[in-house]
């Protein structure tokens, strides 16, 4: 059976569909503001955590482990003795030093008094000389050069006692290192000998010490966001071993040259670790902040209307519909980053649909 409508309201259809977008009727519709992002985005980066300072500590001269002061793990000072060595040659080395000390300052004394008898022979011969005849001129030039022999002969032996002296140094300061010292405050991570045991420069480290207290966080910064390093900036980062914690790590060295197999800067930042959380061999994860060529626009994600033809939003000028097609970015919480001929303070339909026609009448809703 086939329905016929009233001749007047099937005329009424035909015009509704004449009417134009512009005489319709207007939309009521939520509202929200093109706002600028101001915060700065960043990205994951895989780092490493390595001590600030490391040594490996081996004997400098060889002899037999005497002591051993200190173990794996154990904390140390600056200057602590960690182990003592045991080498006999060296006392008697340092022994015979002394002996040629002594024996080059008894030559010093015996060719100052030398030098002596040769100026006061010599101001007698002057004083003698006084009187006609009495010293002949050849005398009086072999007691000045009697003077000259003994000063240069004195002069020999001064350096002689210098050198003697030298020599000993040395040889104490060999003694010195029968001691391994910490020539930094650290933790032993790794102890490599026992008393008894014979060792030397060529032997191999005895310990491993690193500083813990203060670590360096190591970082390859790809090539497109090395424009953001900035010595000083404060960079945050976790580690999978304290989930759910954060740290924080001051960027402080960089290489200034990219690896070019990676194409990454190896940068440095410095980490405060005197909690003892951390430790070297971590791998954190590193929010780097990456550059932007210009401050990104965000609107709700629900004022995005993506069809088979175009991505666009809806503003809302003088009243009206306008569609402005965009490109979306990158999402941040419920809203989305867009580019296209937008700026900041725009309105755009809050929950739009291509069924808001372009030029369509708009009421804002009341709140």
């Amino acid at each position: 059976m086939i329905m016929r409508l009233p001749k007047y309201a099937a005329l009424g259809v035909v015009l509704s569909l004449l009417v134009p977008a512009s005489m319709a009727r207007a939309q009521t519709i939520d509202t929200a503001t093109v706002t600028r992002r101001t915060d700065q985005r960043v990205v994951p980066l895989p780092g490493e955590l390595t001590p600030f300072q490391a040594s490996a500590l081996s004997a400098r001269v060889s002899g037999f482990v005497e002591r051993v002061m200190v173990d794996r793990g154990t904390s140390v000072k600056q200057g602590q003795v960690l182990a003592t060595l045991a080498v006999p040659e060296l006392a008697a080395q340092a022994a015979e030093a002394r002996s040629q000390v002594l024996l080059a300052e008894s030559r010093k004394a015996e060719a100052e008094s030398k030098v002596a008898t040769a100026v006061s022979t010599l101001e007698r011969m002057t004083r003698a000389a006084a009187t006609p005849g009495t010293v002949a001129g050849l005398d009086m030039v072999r007691a000045e050069a009697d003077v000259v022999a003994a000063k240069a002969a004195l002069q020999t032996q001064v350096q002689g006692v210098e050198g003697a002296k030298a020599a000993l140094n040395a040889m104490l300061a060999l003694e010195e290192y029968r001691s391994i010292v910490a020539p930094f405050s650290g933790r032993i991570i790794e102890r490599l000998v026992h008393p008894g045991a014979l060792v030397g420069p060529a032997t191999g480290p005895l310990f491993r010490l690193e500083q813990v207290s203060r670590l360096r966080l190591v970082l390859p910064v790809p090539e497109h966001s090395i424009g953001v390093i900035a010595m000083g900036r404060v960079l945050e980062f976790r580690v999978p071993g304290h989930p759910g914690k954060t740290f924080t790590a001051k960027l402080a060295r960089s290489a200034g040259s990219l690896d070019p197999k990676t194409r990454t800067m190896a940068v440095e930042a410095d980490v405060d670790n005197a909690a003892g959380l951390l430790a070297p061999g971590m791998f954190p994860e590193v929010s780097w902040p990456i550059a932007r060529e210009s401050a990104a626009l965000l609107v709700p994600a629900t004022a995005i209307v993506t069809t088979t033809e175009r991505t666009f939003v809806i503003r809302v000028t003088n009243g009206k519909a306008e569609w402005v097609t965009v490109k979306k970015g990158a999402a941040a919480g419920d809203l989305v980053e867009v580019a296209g001929n937008l700026k900041a303070g725009d309105v755009v339909v809050k929950r739009a649909t291509d069924e808001i026609r372009d030029g369509s009448p708009l009421n804002r809703a009341a709140r």
